[in-house]
């Protein structure tokens, strides 16, 4: 064993030496085991393996079975998520992620403004389609989604090896859509054409018999059993090691030394992992390192893993759902660095943008400035001429240049035409400076003036092409900064590119499972029974029809326009706290709160003291029923509700509901009765009367909080706040 700080590395070699004397030849047959470990630990896990799938999918089947595709997004190039609705259920989340993993997510990640295309191509064949089963093909890493709509049936398969893919093809297995189109040996990923699976390297745990295991086992040889076990049943290194490890045979013993008993204790210990498979019996666990960082997630008790620390949970899918949120941190960190890379690549294309630009502008102002440089010789070549034939014909004759150059100044002052045209001479380019009704420009003495002219023009032509060239690379500039700017919308969290905190901001966004009572208003006693109230007629229907059972108390106002509100007493005896509080909550939420009143009577029956059918040729509506037999009535009931707000570690969590029963759960509470105060007015002081009561340890954290978390416990958004 080689130690190095924490990580070390772990070899076993087997070496078989024989030796042929006749040809003077030795061979050597070398086994060798490499296992990397850090920090004496495992590195953590990355493929998601058959077994992973089989009980992935086994929890599934009756979670997402019959459900409706609501919506989908996707969130990177090979992640997408389907919300799912299903009747009387929480929302439902399903994320597929090609070659990686499949599973219930409770986490919101913020999709892409723009989808991709194959995002569309979903939404175009599978919104609104009902999902009728998920299925694992053949113990593979392949799973099925079978959905259907009036207009057709649709499969959705999702590849969980290799580089993995997501394919949709329809009722006859025509491809209609891919992330990856591509073709390959043995089959193709190509539009219209046929889905073919994979052909299998393995036989179906699920399906192989006794004999055929053992005989598969034996034929491999002179291979270490747990490899041979990976390659015969497709289970991954890891459950193949655990079998082994239940049956208590090395892993590294050779197919060929294996005894009949040892391969019947390999068939045995596999049943069993089976078996818990079908019927779920399993231990879904996070497993965590030295560091207390999440190493593994696993289905079943590894042996492996005796020595470790583990976290149940309730199902696998919420284990590797908290698991692979680790994966989406690091992605959402490295889109932040991605951001901050095509920030500064938009940067650095804004600077040579407004080059650009500043180029056209210049070439724009040299094509007319040339351009009339050109004309204004033309238009005055009869006065230039005269100059230029006076230079060439007295040169001729043997004048130096200086002595011209004199003569034309001298005759400039005396206000001589065309001499009054110069300004000045470059001797050294025999260039005469001329200056016409404020327009400069430099005459060639060598040249005529068609030549001069022509110069200016061909320098305005010149100007032109340059314009036109740097006109081309603005636009390519212009385009690289769309798209830089289009990626650095889709990349998030730019100023959060450290996963640790990607990862506290994430799990913040976590979605809370929602119980049945949490879709009307309720609230908890003194004496902890839990009562529920109607919002309309819908929910007041829905409570009595499904939610009371015989034994409930049923409240309800004497007034028109109020909900029924239900104790729900558990075969238990209810207290005449519970029963108070109950009709004080029922008081409150009806239409005498709006009516600003003080107290209302109140009366409560059981169950089948209600019905829907009314004496004849009435019509009882849609939330109402008819009351039969004696009433209990508690008259003059208070119109008074308290919130209260309770610190949970580091979790603030506002109640509210009657005031004794709030008090039994916190000191910190206000008091509301009936007022003139309304909506965010009456919000606004509820929360500041309710923060000032705080300890300063919470006050600030209390004072972060939305006014709209205590609006669900004010009726009619109405009132005042009061002492107590």
């Amino acid at each position: 064993m080689l130690l190095l700080h924490k990580q070390f590395i772990t070899c076993s070699f087997l070496t078989l030496i024989s030796v042929d004397i006749q040809n003077k030849r030795t061979n050597f047959i070398v086994q060798v085991t490499l296992e990397i470990k850090i920090g004496g630990y495992l590195l953590p896990k990355k493929d998601f393996s058959s077994v992973d799938i089989a009980v992935t999918v086994q929890e599934l089947k009756d979670t997402i079975a019959n459900s409706r595709v609501n919506k989908i997004y996707q969130y990177d190039k090979k992640t997408i998520l389907l919300k799912l609705h299903k009747k009387d259920n929480p929302q439902i989340r399903l994320v597929m992620e090609a070659g990686k993993r499949i599973h219930l997510t409770s986490y919101i990640i913020k999709p892409p403004q723009l989808p991709p295309g194959f995002c569309m191509a979903l939404r175009k064949h599978l919104s609104g389609a009902w999902l009728e089963k998920i299925e694992q093909y053949e113990f593979e890493r392949i799973v099925i989604i079978h959905l259907r709509k009036k207009i057709g049936n649709w499969k959705l398969i999702l590849e969980l090896f290799g580089e993995g893919n997501i394919i949709l093809t329809d009722g006859k297995d025509r491809i209609l859509q891919a992330l990856i189109f591509k073709k390959m040996r043995d089959r193709n990923i190509i539009r219209n054409e046929i889905y073919q699976f994979p052909p299998s390297t393995s036989k179906n745990p699920f399906k192989i018999k006794k004999e055929e295991l053992k005989q598969g086992l034996i034929e491999y040889g002179s291979i270490e059993v747990v490899r041979a076990i990976v390659r015969l049943l497709g289970i991954g290194g890891v459950y193949s090691e655990e079998l082994l490890s239940r049956a208590k045979i090395d892993k590294n013993k050779l197919c060929n030394n294996l005894s009949d008993v040892e391969l019947e204790a390999i068939f045995t210990s596999l049943q069993e992992i089976l078996i818990i498979i079908e019927n779920l019996e399993i231990h879904p666990s996070l497993v965590f390192d030295e560091n207390n960082k999440i190493l593994d997630v696993t289905p079943l008790k590894l042996k492996r893993y005796e020595n470790f620390n583990f976290k149940s949970l309730k199902t696998f899918n919420e284990a590797m759902d908290r698991f692979y949120l680790r994966d989406v941190a690091q992605k959402k960190a490295a889109a932040g660095e991605k951001a901050d890379k095509y920030t500064k690549k938009i940067e650095r294309l804004q600077r040579i943008i407004a080059a650009q630009k500043q180029v056209i502008e210049e070439q724009k102002k040299q094509i007319n400035q040339n351009k009339i440089l050109g004309d204004t010789i033309y238009t005055h070549s009869s006065e230039l001429q005269v100059l230029l034939d006076n230079f060439t014909i007295n040169h001729r004759v043997g004048k130096d240049w200086a002595t011209l150059f004199k003569k034309i100044l001298d005759e400039k002052k005396d206000g001589k035409t065309p001499a009054k045209l110069v300004e000045s001479f470059d001797s050294k380019n025999l260039l005469a400076n001329i200056n016409i009704d404020g327009l400069k420009f430099s005459l060639n003495l060598r040249k005529t003036i068609f030549e001069n002219a022509a110069k200016y023009y061909d320098k305005s032509k010149k100007a032109k092409q340059k314009s036109k060239g740097a006109f081309l690379a603005l636009q390519a500039s212009l385009k690289k900064r769309e798209e830089s700017k289009k990626v650095l919308q889709q990349s998030k969290d730019v100023n959060e590119a450290k996963p640790d905190k990607i990862l506290v901001q994430l799990e913040k966004n976590k979605i809370k499972s929602k119980k049945w009572y949490e879709k009307f208003r309720w609230f908890r006693t003194s004496d902890g029974f839990l009562v529920v109230a109607g919002k309309d007629s819908v929910s007041n229907e829905v409570l009595v029809k499904k939610y009371t059972e015989p034994n409930d108390p049923i409240f309800h106002a004497d007034i028109t326009g109020a909900p029924f509100v239900v104790l729900k007493i558990k075969e238990k005896n209810p207290s005449e706290t519970s029963l108070s509080e109950a009709s004080e909550f029922a008081a409150a939420q009806s239409r005498a709160w709006r009516e600003g009143a003080g107290t209302a009577d109140v009366y409560w029956v059981k169950l089948d003291q209600l019905s829907k059918s009314g004496p004849s040729g009435e019509y009882v509506p849609k939330g109402g029923f008819v009351v039969y037999g004696k009433r209990n009535w508690i008259r003059n009931v208070p119109l008074r509700l308290a919130i209260g707000l309770i610190e949970d570690n580091v979790d603030l969590t506002f109640i509210g509901g009657p005031l004794s029963a709030v008090k039994a759960f916190t000191k910190f509470y206000v008091i509301i009765i009936p007022g003139d105060l309304k909506g965010k007015e009456l919000l606004k002081n509820a929360m500041h009367s309710l923060i000032v009561k705080l300890p300063k340890k919470i006050r600030e954290k209390a004072s972060r909080t939305s006014i709209e978390q205590i609006r669900e416990f004010v009726p009619y958004t109405k009132g005042r706040i009061t002492k107590d």
